[in-house]
């Protein structure tokens, strides 16, 4: 038995081989991840990371199935699938862990449960791990009352965001032990096998379609409608699992971006997110690669049920021409396809945008500057337009399609483009000084410039910073801290 958590009455410490029953996938799935975390500590960082738990080397960290806890709920049989247990610094932090897999969905009343279990034990916060998917481990699938859920913080893992974050530890190398790189490796193996049930998300909402009929149509869309705030929820979890796909794609983390009060409120995103749906008929979203020249935008349009996917850059403010500026823009993008590539350059002041196929500009800059002579464009735009048609309101073609747009709009256009970064200044030609004058500023033509170096100063210099500084009588030293 090994030593429990005071709140716990039993439990068995996570396995990397579980001995549970064929039944109970979600239980041997959890056992599996938790046990390791506790084997590969920066696969612990990385996962307790997302829910604000920094596991330094001092940090204990345990892990434990097949719970019960001394205080238990009256008539309620509560056993979670997981139970982590955190110590830092003599400071504990523990978390039930409760999982679903396969199409098994979350259940909101399971949940309140859980929370009133972990406000009688003192636990901290709950994680849930399932196919669903969420913009940042701090949202949640489901909507719980604020009142359920005093004192108790709410999680959420998506099963494929464990996968990524494992074959990026993989891929980067950022494991030296062997032996943990094996034990990765196998859980990986596991939980990519099409018998485990974990799964990306697939499928828009079945609204998905009639929400694109009215729209044709022409009928006006409801903020409550079921098929509008299903259609945000599916659009927040596909462009999640797009996300996380491109992370496995290029081998780093690919962010969401999110405005604060939009990371720390997913009700104020999800509300803007339908306003935007009913105002605008366009689903949006912004994806942040790290080193690339500009976030990537997606943008749905339910309308012209297209889809777009862009990136912009400033224009080199050193080349006054327009074409000059217009031929920086298209060398970079020399060996993108043209297909469906289109430019847009934004002009200073009031003038209009211009937009021309990348096929147009190559042949002649002229197609972008359409009447703009003696103007120069302060930026470029670079778009992908993927008309749909009927596709768009499939619900599986529309998810593949997107799937496909985005990492291929990064392979012709994003990891091809660079921001504009100008040259140092040179020398100017022109009268060079005298070489018996000193430049102008040398301390020794400049009064204010101080004392000139000496052997004794020089000497000096090897005395700590502040004597030096009372001896010298200045009391402050720029540049240099307290």
């Amino acid at each position: 038995m090994p030593n429990l958590p005071d709140s716990l009455s039993c439990g068995e410490k996570a396995r990397l081989i579980p001995v549970v029953a064929d039944t109970s996938k979600e239980v041997r799935a959890v056992s599996i991840v938790l046990a390791a975390m506790t084997a590969v500590p920066e696969f612990a960082r990385a996962l307790m990371s997302s829910v604000g738990q920094n596991v330094g080397a001092r940090a204990s960290l345990q892990c434990f199935t097949e719970i019960e806890f001394h205080k238990c709920l009256e008539g309620k049989r509560c056993r979670p699938d997981g139970f982590i247990s955190l110590e830092r610094k003599g400071q504990p932090w523990r978390s039930l862990v409760e999982a679903k897999i396969g199409r098994a969905e979350l259940d909101a009343e399971q949940l309140v449960q859980y929370a009133a279990l972990a406000k009688m034990n003192g636990i901290d916060a709950i994680i849930t791990i399932s196919n669903q998917f969420t913009v940042l481990p701090t949202h949640h699938p489901l909507s719980l009352s604020k009142s359920a859920l005093k004192g108790i913080e709410l999680y959420h893992w998506s099963w494929t965001y464990i996968v990524t974050e494992i074959m990026l530890l993989l891929g980067n190398l950022g494991i030296e032990d062997q032996d943990q790189v094996f034990i990765l490796e196998e859980v990986l193996r596991y939980l990519s096998h099409e018998s485990v049930g974990i799964s990306r998300f697939d499928r828009m909402n079945s609204e998905w379609k009639d929400l694109i009929s009215k729209i044709q149509s022409g009928a006006p869309l409801s903020k409550n409608a079921p098929e509008v705030e299903h259609s945000v929820v599916a659009w927040a979890q596909v462009t999640r699992n797009v996300s996380l796909l491109m992370a496995q794609k290029i081998g780093t983390q690919v962010r969401i971006i999110l405005s604060r009060a939009h990371s720390d409120d997913s009700v104020a995103r999800f509300r803007e997110d339908c306003d935007l749906l009913i105002n605008d008929l366009q689903l949006r979203c912004t994806l942040d690669v790290p080193d690339s020249a500009a976030p990537i935008k997606i943008c749905a349009d339910l309308q012209r049920r297209s889809l777009a996917i862009s990136m912009e850059v400033a224009a080199p403010k050193d080349k006054q021409r327009a074409s000059s500026r217009i031929n920086w823009l298209v060398r970079q993008l020399s060996k993108t396809a043209s297909n469906e590539m289109y430019v847009r350059a934004r002009w200073p002041g009031r003038a209009s945008v211009t937009q021309a196929s990348l096929t147009e500009v190559r042949e002649n800059t002229d197609a972008l500057e359409r009447g703009r002579e003696g103007m120069a464009p302060t930026s470029f735009e670079i778009v992908l337009v993927r008309d749909m048609a009927s596709k768009f309101s499939g619900a599986k073609t529309f998810i593949e399609a997107l799937e496909d747009a985005v990492p291929h709009f990064y392979e012709q256009v994003g990891q091809q483009l660079r921001p504009y970064v100008a040259a140092p200044p040179k020398i100017k030609d022109g009268a060079k000084p005298d070489a018996a004058d000193p430049p102008p500023g040398d301390p020794a033509t400049s009064a204010s410039a101080g004392p000139a170096l000496t052997v004794s100063t020089v000497n000096n210099l090897s005395e700590p910073i502040e004597e030096r500084s009372l001896a010298t009588g200045n009391e402050k030293s720029e540049g240099i801290g307290p």
